[in-house]
């Protein structure tokens, strides 16, 4: 018989919480209709109905109405879900499939025997001792910094010890970004005025990973918006987003984050909160959702929700447009992969590929599939490397039918991924992966770059 989800002894059963948890009209909102099967990619993979939103919710619902009792199967088909939301746009009935899910395994989390003793111990000191701490952020990033300087990094690898590893924790290790012990602000500072007439105040948000791994990708972010006509801020005491809390059933970890960042951007006065990740944006969008219980920060969370936005958007939408040229002689050929978030909670699918098309030298190819998830999803590709690779495997097929020397993407998970995927299909002489932001920052006109 499998393992019902419940410690020993507990008073209040898993199904006591996911009853409480879940949205149940929400849940009453799937009509079974089907339009979510195609876009989902684990449904694509695998032709399940279990593997799909609709298979998923029908779970959820069964168990609430006590129809059928929470086991491993249970949680395994909640874990095997990417959370890439492509269900969404697709779905004519409006089911929040994400925050469904999000609910869901914050029921289960809280009453999961299935982590051994060490991925309890990780998990902790992640989401509690690590991402809510720039400075500890930091020194990670400085302590990575030292391993791929200091020769380390040489000596692991000549020596064979990451075969000791997963393999894929050995591909990760391969192309993991140059780290910085700084920070955005410790590079530039925290205020940054307007080039010409002053469109808008903003804030930035730095992010933890994006701002110790892609530190360069931050300095770039504000020099592309002051160019752009906007004051950019970047509120120091601002924290970790809480997405990966959010999506790995820390809700409460995930709202106490939020209140931090709310209370850090309305006291810095900004008229806008600018992300250059698309993982980080989507929950900064949703702050309303995730504080909607609580009377004190509902108002702000709504306020912050209506003004958290894609760096892309944000220069089309409102800013002046930077004039953006690839040398004669390096002519490119571009092309796109969609972050989930961005495009299926942030609607922000079509910024990006404007300002790439306005790129004078650059040729964009439109690449088959470009809005399917590339398998990162936050950090599913560590805890479930299998489906994740075998979804970047038809991801880099497509891919290699653009011809394209860059693969660009808006969110650092995809980034990383792509650059795996590239490595993995021996691609790396043909096409390298870049953030939208770098690639426009370098090819920024002479007399415009800062």
């Amino acid at each position: 018989m499998a393992k019902q989800l419940q410690e020993p002894g507990m008073t209040v059963s898993l199904v006591d919480s996911l009853q409480k948890k879940l949205d149940y009209d929400e849940l009453m909102n799937c009509m079974r209709c089907g339009f979510c099967l195609p876009a989902c990619p684990t449904f694509r993979e695998t032709g399940l109905e279990a593997e799909s939103p609709r298979g998923r919710i029908a779970l959820m619902k069964a168990v609430v109405d006590g129809v059928m009792q929470p086991d491993d199967a249970f949680e395994t088909q909640m874990d095997h879900c990417l959370g890439c939301r492509a269900c969404e746009p697709a779905c004519p009935a409006g089911v929040k499939y994400g925050q469904l899910i999000e609910q869901t395994r914050d029921a289960v989390e809280d009453h999961t025997v299935r982590h051994r003793w060490w991925v309890k111990s990780a998990r902790k000191l992640a989401f509690e001792g690590l991402f809510p701490h720039p400075k500890r952020m930091r020194l990670l990033g400085g302590a990575l910094k030292m391993y791929q300087k200091s020769g380390l990094q040489t000596l692991t690898r000549s020596t064979g010890i990451m075969n000791m590893f997963p393999d894929h924790m050995k591909n990760m290790e391969k192309i993991l970004p140059e780290t910085s012990s700084a920070g955005v602000v410790k590079e530039i500072g925290v205020r940054h005025p307007a080039k010409g007439k002053r469109i808008a105040t903003v804030g930035l948000f730095r992010g933890c990973i994006m701002d110790i791994m892609f530190t360069k990708t931050n300095v770039n972010t504000v020099r592309l918006l002051t160019e752009a006509g906007f004051e950019v801020i970047i509120p120091d005491e601002q924290t970790c987003c809480g997405a990966l809390h959010a999506h790995s059933g820390e809700a409460d970890g995930a709202q106490k984050l939020a209140m931090t960042n709310i209370r850090v951007f309305r006291e810095a006065g900004v008229e806008w909160i600018v992300s250059n990740a698309g993982g980080c944006g989507a929950l900064l969008c949703e702050y309303d959702h995730l504080l909607h219980h609580d009377p004190q920060w509902k108002e702000d969370a709504a306020w912050f929700a209506s003004h958290a936005v894609d760096v892309s958007r944000l220069i089309v939408e409102h800013g002046r447009l930077p004039k953006f040229e690839v040398k004669a002689s390096e002519s490119a050929r571009i092309t796109y992969q969609d972050s989930c978030h961005m495009r299926n909670v942030m609607k922000s699918s079509d910024a990006p590929r404007r300002l790439m098309r306005s790129v004078d030298g650059a040729q964009f190819v439109e690449m088959v599939e470009s809005d399917r998830c590339c398998g990162s999803a936050g950090i599913y590709n560590l805890t479930q490397p299998d489906m994740a690779n075998q979804i970047l495997d038809h991801k880099m097929e497509n891919a290699k039918n653009t011809s394209a020397g860059y693969m660009i993407t808006s969110n650092p998970g995809c980034l990383l991924q792509m650059k795996l995927g590239i490595n993995k299909s021996g691609m790396d002489k043909d096409m390298q992966a870049v953030h939208l932001v770098d690639f426009l920052y370098e090819n920024m006109t002479p007399g415009e770059k800062g």
